[in-house]
């Protein structure tokens, strides 16, 4: 189990799932992995936490009035230091400026994005709130992987802005894999892994997270028994057991027994 106080920057410290099924989410994940959902917040849009043992482990909303609608997949957060600053390398690096940065009461400050590679994900500057703290445990955060087509241009606009090492791992054509680590730390705390089938036809990247689980085979039953689907594994790996799935409503994550 890791406990922290606040994220390194350039790491992932929260994720939320935008769901058309907000009843059907919230029960889901409870019965899956043991989290309390919370109570919507009227004056934030509806937005909930999920917690486990009274730590906040994930955010989730609803359909949002006359937007679009609910894309039914989670977002990972990246800390940063200077929001701003990292909106703008951002843009000027090509992304796409969905939600322009924002504070959110005192807790901090928000943006969300869409990379070059067309990879959705978002940048926190923590107030109040930093986010997750506890990770590796059952039901919690254990690892994030950008899963994407052309590895080279992730790995430049992720190092430059967010001030990060990314340090591959495998540079082959069967296997491309890179880890981000904080400025001057051995610590990994995401992935960047060039496709290797695992997008669909008219994807071009994605962010999945992965949850800590103790037994990655029940878990993975257990979700079929709730209206989920297994998509892969579980498979046995140099990183841990790991396995793929989606909630009722489509949101893919994956499944982890880190290797100790």
């Amino acid at each position: 189990m890791t406990i922290r106080e606040t994220a390194p920057k350039g790491a992932p410290c929260w994720t939320d799932l935008w769901t058309s099924d907000v009843d059907g989410a919230r029960r889901f994940y409870s019965e899956l992995l043991g989290w309390e959902a919370q109570e919507p917040d009227p004056s934030h849009g509806g937005y909930f936490m999920f917690t486990r043992g009274g730590f906040p482990v994930a955010g989730g909303m609803g359909p949002m009035g006359d937007g679009p609608e609910p894309s039914n997949a989670w977002t990972p957060y990246f800390a940063t230091d200077d929001i701003a600053k990292t909106v703008e390398l951002a843009s000027n690096h090509g992304a796409q400026i969905a939600v322009p940065a924002m504070p959110v009461d005192d807790l901090g400050i928000q943006a969300v994005l869409e990379d070059p590679t067309a990879a959705h994900l978002g940048f926190w500057q923590a107030g109040t709130f930093p986010g997750f703290t506890v990770l590796n445990e059952h039901g919690t955060p254990s690892w994030f992987e950008l899963h994407v087509r052309d590895h080279g241009r992730a790995v430049a606009f992720y190092s430059d802005v967010l001030g990060v090492d990314v340090v591959p791992v495998s540079d082959t054509d069967e296997f491309r894999y890179s880890v981000v680590r904080p400025l001057g730390s051995e610590q990994e705390v995401a992935g960047i892994m060039q496709d290797a089938g695992l997008l669909t036809s008219t994807e071009t990247a994605r962010w999945i997270g992965y949850w800590e689980v103790d037994d990655v085979a029940s878990t993975l039953r257990r979700v079929e028994e709730l209206g989920g689907t297994a998509h892969r594994g579980p498979d046995d790996t140099p990183y841990g057991i790991l396995a793929s799935a989606s909630d009722p409503a489509g949101a893919l994550f994956n499944l982890r027994k880190s290797a100790r």
